[in-house]
């Protein structure tokens, strides 16, 4: 999986030290670490600072770019792992309990290296006692929306977190829309066929890019375009859909 992983045009790879490791594998999993490549960025998610195994898999875990920590609750867990970090390693938090919904904030004021707040949505809906029993079902705009704020105010990225039913395409897609509307830049995905979905979700059409970039041309002031009132508003909204244009 390493291997396959290495060669996969994912912005980023996330090698997994958490939930998809049993325990009896821990040892094993770090060890795997050194063979660990990634195109675009190499994350790590170690297991939660309230586990016996957070700082020995952050020891493991020094050829990273960016360290992932789920299940964070409070702002004094980022600072703890943010203090044994090396020099250049970002760090990205999970928002995956309610305790955590209700320090998002605090969390997302934490500064750097903190770059981005990741949803989970398995862990949330079991937190809350959402009555689904698969990952990504259920998710709360309520919950998305109040991370993609934090994370927003304080200069984060917001990414919502995997669909798990690995065939539902459509799903999968339904998902990283409603993300994309609550104002998240992307989404995490589990299978390698959830790529290029969810990269064509969050990447503007030419069509788009063609449109906003008519709306940034316009004259300053209130004005009309394509039938359309834009203002200095509209030229902002603009901007944010050339950000995610791909040529």
């Amino acid at each position: 999986m390493l291997a396959k992983a290495a060669e996969l045009p994912a912005d980023e790879i996330v090698v997994d030290l958490e939930d998809g490791v049993a325990v009896a594998d821990k040892e094993t999993a770090r060890a795997s670490l050194a063979s660990a490549r990634a195109r675009g960025t190499l994350a790590v998610r170690i297991n939660g600072v309230r586990t016996p195994w957070w700082r020995d898999d952050l020891a493991a875990a020094a050829m990273a770019d960016v360290i992932v920590v789920p299940k964070v609750e409070s702002a004094d867990e980022v600072t703890a792992v943010a203090a044994l970090l090396g020099a250049g390693i970002g760090l990205e938090v999970q928002i995956e309990t309610a305790r955590g919904l209700v320090e998002v904030e605090r969390i997302a004021a934490a500064g750097p290296p903190l770059e981005a707040l990741v949803f989970g949505p398995g862990d949330f809906a079991a937190s809350i006692g959402v009555p689904v029993l698969t990952i990504g079902a259920g998710a709360s705009e309520y919950a998305l929306g109040r991370i993609a704020v934090a994370a927003r105010a304080f200069g984060l990225q917001p990414v919502d977190g995997p669909y798990a039913v690995l065939a539902d395409l459509h799903g999968l897609e339904v998902g990283a829309r409603r993300a994309l509307a609550l104002g998240f830049d992307g989404k995490w995905v589990i299978h390698p066929d959830q790529i290029a979905p969810v990269n064509g979700v969050f990447t503007a059409s030419a069509e788009e890019a063609e449109r906003a970039r008519r709306i940034i041309a316009a004259a300053d002031g209130a004005s009309r375009v394509g039938g359309e009132m834009v203002d200095a508003a509209t030229k902002k909204l603009a901007q944010a859909v050339l950000a995610r244009f791909s040529q």
